[in-house]
Parts: C-alpha cells; sequence; structure tokens
C-alpha cells in the first residue's frame, strides 16, 4: 500500500490533520504521523519506506531524501522550498512541490500588522505617521503580493508593483501602477513589501546600493526569506540614514547587532508569516490534495523541480 509521511517538528493544527487523515486514507493510502521530533534520526527512520512525504519547515537534505528509497514525492506546505535539497531530490526521481497560495492572505496581513507597528512609533506612545496617501511598493506580485495589494487599497495608499515575471500590463489590470524596473520601485515608494524567493538572483540582492534609493522615512517589511537581505549592507544603511526602517519575521544573522538601532529595527523571535489556524489547515489539506492527484492522475501541477 502506498504510503504517506506527514514530518512536522512543529506539528499541523488537529483540525489539519484530521483532514489530512480524511484525504490520505479515503483515496485508499496510509498514513504515517511524525510529529514534533527533535532527533534526525526519527525523521530518518520514518521516511525509509514512505512512497511520498509531508513537510513544514522541516529540511529534506540529501541525506534524508537517501534514506526515503521509495520516496517519489515531497510536498512542502507552504509557499518557500528552499528547506527541499531539489538537486537531491532531482537526482533520485523524486518530485518535488509547494502549495503556493495557501498562506498568502495570512502573510500579507502580518505585513500590515508590522507596517502599522511601525509607522505608529511601535506602540510606544510616540507621534506616528498615517498610511493613507503613502506608498507603498510591492516586490514581487504572486499571491502574497496581490493580498498586500488588496489590503493596501484598503487604507487608501498609493499602490506600485514590479516582478520580472509578471507584465506590468497583468499588473496594472489589477488598478495597482507598474514600474520598469527594481529600482524605480525602490526610489519611488515610502514602503517595500518584500515578497522575492531566495534563489541565486536574489540572495543578497536587497542591499546599500538599491536601500540608499528610497525615499526619506523608508521602510522595509520583510516577511519572505533572510537571505535576499545582505545583512552587512543592512547594517550600513542604518549607520548612513537615520530615517530608515526595517522589520521582519526573518531573524537576520546580525540581529544582536542590529538591536542597538532602537525603534528602528524589529524582528519577532519566530517567523510568523504562516502562521494562522487558517492558513495552516490550508496548506495541509492542500499538501494531501496534491499527492493524491499524483498517483492517481500523475499531476505535477506545483514541481517545482522540473
Amino acid at each position: 500500500m502506498t504510503k504517506i509521511l506527514v514530518a512536522t517538528e512543529k506539528a499541523f493544527a488537529k483540525t489539519a490533520v484530521d483532514g489530512i487523515k480524511k484525504i490520505i486514507t479515503e483515496a485508499g493510502y496510509e498514513i504515517s504521523l511524525l510529529e514534533n521530533y527533535t532527533n534526525v534520526d526519527d525523521l530518518l527512520k520514518a521516511v525509509a519506506d514512505a512512497d511520498a512525504m509531508i513537510i513544514r519547515s522541516d529540511k529534506a537534505t540529501k541525506q534524508v531524501i537517501e534514506a526515503g528509497k521509495n520516496l517519489k514525492l515531497i510536498v512542502r506546505a507552504g509557499a518557500g522550498y528552499d528547506n527541499i535539497d531539489l538537486v537531491a531530490a532531482t537526482e533520485k526521481g523524486i518530485a518535488a512541490m509547494n502549495t503556493p497560495g495557501q498562506n498568502s492572505n495570512a502573510v500579507a496581513e502580518l505585513t500590515f500588522g508590522m507596517l502599522v507597528f511601525m509607522a505608529r512609533a511601535n506602540f510606544k506612545g510616540g507621534s506616528g505617521t498615517e498610511l493613507k496617501g503613502k506608498k507603498i511598493g510591492i516586490h514581487a506580485y504572486g499571491n502574497v503580493g496581490k493580498n498586500v495589494a488588496r489590503i493596501a487599497k484598503g487604507f487608501e495608499m498609493d499602490v506600485y508593483a514590479f516582478d520580472p515575471f509578471v507584465p506590468r500590463e497583468v499588473i496594472e489590470k489589477d488598478g495597482i501602477k507598474g514600474v520598469n524596473s527594481v529600482e524605480e520601485l525602490y526610489s519611488t515608494c515610502h514602503y517595500i513589501s518584500l515578497n522575492i524567493p531566495a534563489t541565486e538572483k536574489t540572495k543578497n540582492s536587497i542591499n546599500l546600493e538599491l536601500l540608499s534609493k528610497m525615499p526619506v522615512g523608508a521602510t522595509v517589511i520583510n516577511t519572505a526569506r533572510k537571505e535576499v537581505i545582505n545583512e552587512a549592507e543592512l547594517k550600513q544603511v542604518f549607520e548612513k540614514r537615520p530615517d530608515f526602517k526595517y522589520i521582519s519575521d526573518i531573524m537576520p544573522s546580525n540581529h544582536e547587532e542590529l538591536l542597538k538601532f532602537e525603534n528602528r529595527y524589529y524582528c519577532t523571535p519566530k517567523k510568523q508569516g504562516a502562521e494562522t489556524s487558517e492558513a495552516n489547515i490550508n496548506a495541509g489539506l492542500a499538501a494531501a490534495n496534491q499527492i493524491v492527484k499524483f498517483f492517481k492522475n500523475g499531476d505535477k501541477t506545483f514541481q517545482v523541480n522540473k
């Protein structure tokens, strides 16, 4: 019988687990749960006879992939998939998938929670600024970016976007102002919602040169990946510009150094973007449904290692 492993260092909500079980068992497959594990050896043992695996922020390393002798599919319940060794998966003929869009509203809402927090002087009683009429730039117009744009319109902000993979006319059809380059986006907008993935091209791409182009009173909100930030140059921006602010839910490597820029720098203790019960459930169920479609129909719609 086809065996599906759900391996989660941080377990899904019970409602999500119940839903995953129902989808998997009704399809005629066996389900195995490895929840809240603390030792990678437990994962290596659990994956040994699994045909497919659902993970969250768990790392599907080369070691894990090689231990999964029967593995044919790994699904990351979430948008990002840099916790899967795609090279190792591809070499073994294993399909790797994500579940795009399932947590996008949760991330977008967090973006605005952070944005308001910074605009209102960290809720410490000082005089802040309003968002109405301010320019917000959406860096990557995917599922999260589109939800950020929707919410920004509700705040009556002036919304801009740039995505090298989304034609400007598509962006403008949604009532958003498109720009021709990332440099134009940053030089135009008071606020930037950073939503880009961590790839070889984007890692360290948010640097001193780019951030220095932002208008006075600039704020960057990063709910994407820490790797896209050039952390050493981020510190230089803070030192050169007393008006610059940065908030993130991904802790940078130089977090302790940045703490001295009080009221201008803030980072949540843990990544919060997808941490809502709704996103938790949506991503888990989507992962289970994708596995069923893969084995029943050969569906590879969300494969990321084609």
